[in-house]
């Protein structure tokens, strides 16, 4: 259970407008705007702090509770501007186009991609099969991921690599989602407050995709939900 100690708000209005941001990607003197139609006087700096300290928690939560992905994944990486200056967000889905997992680098190299991997294996489980564009890195990354297996004991086991920009227009095309909900934005002014705003557009994603629930719970209490 996520802690709202100390928070002036009732925990719904926080988590209500953290959604509404995340998911629309309205900007935040826009969000002020609108919590003010509905009652709420607060200040857009304090709706950015809200969104910054909440969004990682209840990612967090939602990667636990997603449903259970295929073993066969699509890697790729997009960009966002932090400070003026291209940054990448890694990400992957499975063949199904579900959210695995996101990462936010300032690099685009072979330790990123590595440590990206890690990150989606410890959170998911290890797949059979990465599907990829022609990067070098994130060739070079799932590589030092199957020479860890191997030194760690996992004779014979070896996640395949399949280096075919076809097969990957699963998740360039689950791309324009994040894009879409960025681009208003207009670039972030810290690299801290970006991967925070991504994990919470990542969320909502995860939402919108169905991966928490089947049902027809509105979009916004599944949100709610994962703060306990």
């Amino acid at each position: 259970m996520i802690s709202f100690k100390g928070a002036h708000f009732p925990k719904e209005i926080i988590l209500y407008a953290v959604f509404f941001y995340v998911r629309y990607g309205v900007s935040y003197r826009d969000l002020e705007e609108i919590m003010e139609e509905r009652g709420v006087n607060v200040d857009h700096t304090t709706l950015n702090r809200w969104v910054v300290n909440y969004s990682p928690l209840i990612t967090a939560e939602a990667k636990k509770r997603k449903r259970a992905s295929a073993s066969s994944w699509r890697v790729d990486e997009t960009y966002v501007k932090v400070k003026g200056k291209w940054v990448y967000w890694y990400r992957a889905v499975d063949k199904h186009g579900d959210t695995l997992d996101f990462m936010l680098s300032e690099q685009r190299d072979e330790a990123a991609a590595t440590a990206f991997f890690k990150q989606a294996i410890d959170n998911n489980s290890l797949p059979h099969k990465v599907v990829m564009d022609k990067s070098g890195a994130n060739y070079a990354g799932i590589e030092n991921i199957n020479l860890l297996m191997l030194l760690a004991g996992w004779i014979g086991f070896f996640v395949e690599i399949c280096q075919i920009k076809y097969l990957n227009n699963i998740i360039e095309q689950d791309h324009r989602f994040i894009k879409k909900i960025t681009k208003p934005m207009m670039g972030f002014k810290a690299f801290h407050s970006a991967q925070a705003t991504l994990d919470g557009i990542e969320t909502a994603h995860m939402i919108r995709k169905k991966q928490l629930s089947e049902n027809s719970v509105p979009a916004y209490k599944q949100f709610m939900a994962l703060a306990g």
